[in-house]
């Protein structure tokens, strides 16, 4: 990623963070609604899950700048992951919702630029946790 690209998206999550918890309503609406099949995944409280969801992805955009903080993370993660019942498949939905959700956050500050560069991290996170999981 470009030093541009993480500051886009390290700028962007600022604004978000004050809206965290609709941020993972967005998120987990969006995201049954494109998967229903993923519902059962979720056994706990969504709201919780949200909160951690939104504390991991914290984490993750502070250590964009230096990747070798937070690759071990996203790497257990992934493992995690699979021991949950996530699949290869899932994570383009994941994304898809991710990225809605970002959208709706963000209105007009989720420029095409900002766009692309949330997509670019998430493929690198996303990508990480799946080779991981494999």
């Amino acid at each position: 990623m470009t030093p541009e690209q993480i500051r886009l998206v390290q700028s962007s999550f600022q604004k978000i963070i004050p809206i965290s918890d609709t941020a993972a309503d967005l998120f987990y609406l969006r995201l049954f609604e494109l998967d229903p099949t993923l519902r059962p995944l979720f056994k706990g409280d969504i709201q919780e899950q949200g909160r951690k969801l939104m504390h991991m992805i914290h984490a993750a955009v502070l250590g964009l700048d230096k990747p070798e903080t937070i690759i071990p993370t996203v790497r257990n993660l992934g493992k995690r992951h699979a021991s949950y019942g996530v699949q290869g498949k899932h994570y383009a939905t994941v994304g898809a919702a991710l990225l809605w959700a970002l959208e709706q956050g963000l209105g007009k500050d989720f420029t095409p630029e900002t766009k692309a560069a949330w997509t670019d991290t998430y493929q690198l996170l996303a990508g990480v946790m799946q080779e991981a999981a494999a």
